[in-house]
């Protein structure tokens, strides 16, 4: 596996799990920040090799402080145990079975909770000294995948709008090889914002299928390996819908995410 890499000007070192996929995309980031104490945010997928550079750059850093857990999807914590016990150190989540339970705007040493719902209920975003660990809510790559719970969609943007309020330098994220600059979560929220107002305008049209919805909301994404051909229609600025989706909306079926 890579080396880890050393941001340049922070005391922060990235390790990338060597576990491509359709939802870890070129792989996990773990994040190893400051020195004696340091802290490892998302340990990640329980790999061998992964575990050991986890480890020992901890080892490299004197001594460890707390683990940070940004939510419990399995690529992000199937070491945790392993790497907790290796290191003798706590582990602070969202999800109540940790040891050390961090909400919103609760301090974790160095680090502040951030809670970012909408890619998982649990989801905390961890905000240091000029920088952010924001796991799947802000990626460096690809899209982000949205939980199909209710609230999903209205609690991830207004996520978004919270990491955008923060003064920060650069967002860590949980995917992509360098991080993103601070003003990522702002050019994640633009066309998330703009699909939310096509989607509402169109339930409020009658649109109710899957395929009616993509084909209308989501004008230039591939599916089936064909990119869908881009539509002209603009939805009116309106507010944000509350409430279920009207009824006789079809749901489709997900993959499990971890």
């Amino acid at each position: 596996m890579s080396p880890p890499e050393r941001l340049s000007g922070h005391d922060i070192a990235r390790i990338r799990a060597e576990n491509p996929g359709p939802f870890t995309l070129s792989g996990r980031n773990t994040w190893v920040v400051g020195r004696d104490p340091c802290y490892v945010v998302d340990p990640g997928p329980l790999l061998e090799d992964h575990v050991a550079a986890i480890v020992a750059e901890v080892e490299a850093a004197r001594w460890g402080g707390r683990i940070a857990l940004t939510h419990s999807h399995a690529d992000h914590s199937d070491a945790v145990a392993r790497v907790a016990e290796e290191l003798d150190v706590p582990v602070g989540a969202m999800a109540s079975k940790a040891p050390t339970s961090a909400g919103d705007r609760d301090p974790f040493g160095p680090l502040t909770a951030i809670a970012t719902p909408g890619h998982a209920p649990d989801h905390l975003a961890f905000v240091g000294r000029g920088f952010c660990f924001t796991g799947d809510a802000v990626l460096g790559e690809g899209s982000v995948f949205i939980a199909p719970d209710p609230g999903a969609l209205r609690g991830y943007l207004e996520a978004l709008e919270r990491l955008q309020g923060i003064r920060s330098t650069f967002c860590a994220p949980a995917t992509a090889r360098r991080s993103r600059s601070r003003r990522q979560a702002e050019r994640v929220h633009r066309p998330s914002a703009r699909r939310e107002r096509r989607l509402v305008a169109a339930l409020d049209e009658g649109l109710r299928t899957p395929d009616e919805l993509l084909d209308r909301v989501w004008t230039t994404c591939r599916r089936c390996c064909v990119r869908r051909p881009r539509s002209r229609w603009r939805p009116p600025r309106q507010a944000r819908r509350r409430g279920p989706p009207p009824e006789g909306v079809s749901r489709p079926e997900f993959p499990a995410t971890g």
